[in-house]
């Protein structure tokens, strides 16, 4: 596929202009105004930058179309757009690609993302689908008449500049193949380094008076003071970064004036955080750490709780800035290489929950006993996961004070049980249906993750109101104030440092309602785990992964049912990899469980 991808982008490079590849090279005749309320400059190689006057109304725009009557883009899926947010506002920007007809019939295919002050991200619109990337007008990309780029009317002044815009894709490529697609792994996680062969006119960008040029030692950056960028890019295919969780760059100031570079990594779904690095001394060298972990957690209380935006397995570049500075400021950056050093935790983790207050240990298990605790724990219940894996007690390990949940290419009954259904793969199972409960309070456990590609292991909890209650779907519906706490939820697809949290309630029908983020990034500890943990309290939620708080919701619609502890450890999900036979077995192995009360929270 990355082969196939390659010669794609070499024997298609339909470039508008810009398309990360070299200067822009668009005409400034070929931007025009639309609409009223916003002017634009720029062009004849430099990004178009469009400002947004306040108080405007209306669709306020840009709009590119081509010297002929349109553009011939069959030998491509989509367009691709480089997007910044250079105002002090968030602000929506849309991409509308046009074919001819009437404006009743939509003859367009169209997408729309939401950019907060300093954000980058790439604007991908397929043609034939819109909103959501779903199947809508069957537009002829032989017959593009226009690229429309407009926001919305706004009381405050906003900004926004078009840095790139590119035809590219396979013909017929659809979304879905799009988005499970992944870049090149680089060669011991290097981006960049002194041996590097660049190819300037295309890897090679800048915007608002900055320049990157690679004709000293190393990528030689210049600024013109305070505001712009130079950014570095993957040749093609962007680079597949799944097992890393930060970016390290080594930055030499070759001037004499204090320097603070700042940086942030990009990809096709969004960007990073932008992370401004230690003041480095003239003539010193530094490094600049950019992690792909967000620097606060994820609020669902946001009134766009988008989260990380950020996917690892598709990197497209990484951006460079000059920080304050009252002149020119220029640097060197010598190497760029993605990497994932240990974590180390803080004290408090596994001793106590994160908040104070008079707490009690209502749950230690610990696995050192040499058969499973059956007063706690099922190991036996339905599968409404996968199709294709049954539960086993032989797929539950206690051994050297851990259980494993072990995934495994085994026929068997479900639930070892003659009367089930047989499948081909055997996994393991626990929760506390029946046995434990708890309303409020903190939830911990250590966990080794697995490392086989398509597996789906979680740590969740649902509620349980009591035999009273029965059947099982009763006691356990997310109705009448019950919910599903996603603690932990891992594709190994992602790769072993990511992972997804979410809440959801309402039931699973047409009520449904869920809201969670799938761009938890985190770091394993020296041994290879990770603590995930909980702090549930009246009209609150707050997630940790190793001590820190990575999600948070405050709501009057959290929980308030007693809910049991869950561990599955099954297949698929909905953005996974296929299962890989010859990776099993593969485990999920779980060193501990632990559960806080407080008496004014029973």
């Amino acid at each position: 596929m990355i082969l196939f991808r390659l010669l794609c982008f070499l024997l298609f490079p339909t470039l508008l202009f810009n398309n990360f590849a070299r200067g822009l090279d668009l005409p400034m005749s070929n931007a025009t105004e639309n609409g009223e309320g916003i002017s634009i400059s720029g062009g004849d190689g430099e990004p178009v930058e469009a400002v947004v006057s306040a108080g405007s109304n209306g669709t306020p725009g840009v709009s590119l179309r081509p010297d002929g009557k349109a553009w011939d883009f069959s030998a491509h899926s989509r367009i691709e757009a480089v997007i910044a947010n250079t105002g002090d506002h968030p602000l929506p920007v849309s991409l509308r690609v046009d074919n001819a007809g009437h404006w009743k019939n939509s003859p367009w295919s169209s997408e729309t993302i939401r950019l907060n002050p300093g954000d980058t991200k790439t604007l991908v619109v397929f043609f034939g689908y819109s909103y959501g990337m779903k199947p809508a007008f069957a537009l002829d990309p032989a017959a593009v008449t226009q690229l429309l780029f407009f926001t919305t009317g706004s009381k405050e002044a906003r900004s926004f500049s078009i840095l790139s815009v590119s035809a590219t894709g396979a013909p017929g490529e659809t979304p879905d193949q799009w988005n499970r697609r992944s870049g090149t792994v680089p060669e011991g996680g290097v981006l960049f380094d002194l041996t590097t062969q660049i190819q300037s006119a295309r890897q090679l960008s800048s915007q608002q008076g900055a320049s990157i040029t690679a004709d000293s030692p190393g990528l030689q950056l210049r600024f013109p003071g305070n505001g712009g960028a130079a950014t570095f890019h993957s040749v093609s295919g962007g680079w597949d970064l799944r097992h890393s969780n930060h970016v390290e760059v080594a930055v030499t100031n070759d001037g004499s004036v204090p320097i603070r570079p700042g940086g942030r990594v990009n990809s096709g779904s969004g960007s990073t955080a932008t992370v401004w690095g230690e003041p480095i001394p003239g003539g010193e060298t530094s490094i600049l750490v950019i992690p792909f972990a967000s620097p606060e957690p994820w609020n669902a209380s946001l009134e766009h709780p988008e989260g990380n935006r950020f996917i690892s397995k598709s990197v497209s570049s990484v951006t460079f800035f000059a920080g304050e500075s009252s002149g020119p400021v220029s640097y060197r950056v010598e190497k760029i290489i993605a990497t994932a050093p240990p974590v180390t935790l803080p004290d408090w983790v596994g001793q106590r929950p994160p908040v104070d207050g008079d707490w009690k240990l209502t749950l230690r298990e610990e696995f050192t006993s040499p058969t499973i605790d059956e007063s706690i724990w099922n190991i036996y219940t339905a599968n409404h996961w996968d199709k294709r894996s049954h539960f086993s007690k032989e797929n539950v390990i206690l051994s050297d004070g851990t259980i494993r949940l072990r995934f495994d290419k085994k026929e068997g009954f479900h639930n070892d049980d003659h009367s089930e259904y047989k499948t081909s793969y055997a996994t393991g199972f626990l929760d506390t249906f029946g046995k434990w409960t708890q309303r409020y309070g903190y939830f911990e456990t250590r966990l080794k993750l697995p490392t086989a590609p398509g597996l789906w292991p979680a740590f969740w909890m649902m509620p349980d109101r009591g035999p009273a209650a029965a059947p099982r779907w009763k006691r356990e519906q997310t109705t009448n104030d019950g919910m599903e706490f996603d603690i932990m939820e891992f594709l190994s697809g992602w790769g072993p440092y990511r992972y997804n949290v979410a809440y959801h309630w309402d039931g699973y029908g047409k009520e449904h309602k869920h809201i969670g983020t799938s761009g938890i990034y985190f770091q394993h500890d020296k041994y290879g785990f990770i603590t995930v943990g909980m702090l549930w309290l009246p009209g609150e939620v707050v997630y940790y992964c190793n001590g820190k708080p990575v999600g948070r919701w405050n709501s009057d619609r959290i929980s308030s049912v007693h809910s049991i502890l869950m561990f599955t450890h099954v297949s698929g999900g909905w953005d996974n990899t296929a299962i890989d036979d010859s990776k099993l077995p593969s485990d999920l192995e779980i060193d501990y469980v632990r559960a806080w009360q407080r008496d004014d929270l029973r």
